[in-house]
């Protein structure tokens, strides 16, 4: 296999802009009412469906520290009443923006999200959103290793 270029490391002012726009998306988010347990089970989720194996331990070691349980059906999240309606309306958002379904599906994710969500709070969970999954594809792309993992 050909070694990769870590895109972060090769162009690190790029690198920075992009962490730049992920730390306003993390203000946005706080501003508006959103906390950072919420923004974390976000990264985790599409992580998740990006299997993006950097960020699936990122985010799960910062969702621990955070004192998540939830962990463990995070994947089957909407099948359990273990989260919120806001944290409800954020993962629908994440998986519909992340898998980019049809229209009338990103439709209907988007309508059930400013159900429970303020207008502000939907645009931060999307920032959030458009964030974590530029992260993923550095990361992925870059084949960045997964270290340091605790038991």
């Amino acid at each position: 296999m050909t070694e990769r270029v870590f895109v972060d490391k090769q162009h690190p002012r790029a690198y920075q802009a992009l962490l730049d726009v992920a730390k306003a998306a993390r203000a946005a988010a706080r501003e508006a009412g959103l906390d950072r347990g919420l923004v974390e089970l976000v990264n985790l989720r599409v992580s998740q469906l990006n299997r993006c194996a950097y960020c699936l331990a990122l985010h799960t070691e910062a969702l621990h520290k955070l004192g998540e349980t939830r962990l463990a059906v995070l994947p089957a999240w909407d099948e359990t009443d273990l989260f919120s309606p806001v944290e409800s309306a954020a993962l629908r958002l994440a998986e519909s923006l992340t898998t980019l379904p049809d229209t009338a599906a990103q439709d209907a994710a988007y309508a059930q999200a400013a159900e429970v969500l303020t207008p502000d709070q939907l645009s931060a969970v999307e920032w959030v959103i458009v964030t974590i999954n530029a992260f993923n594809r550095v990361s992925i792309g870059s084949r960045h290793p997964v270290t340091g993992l605790s038991a």
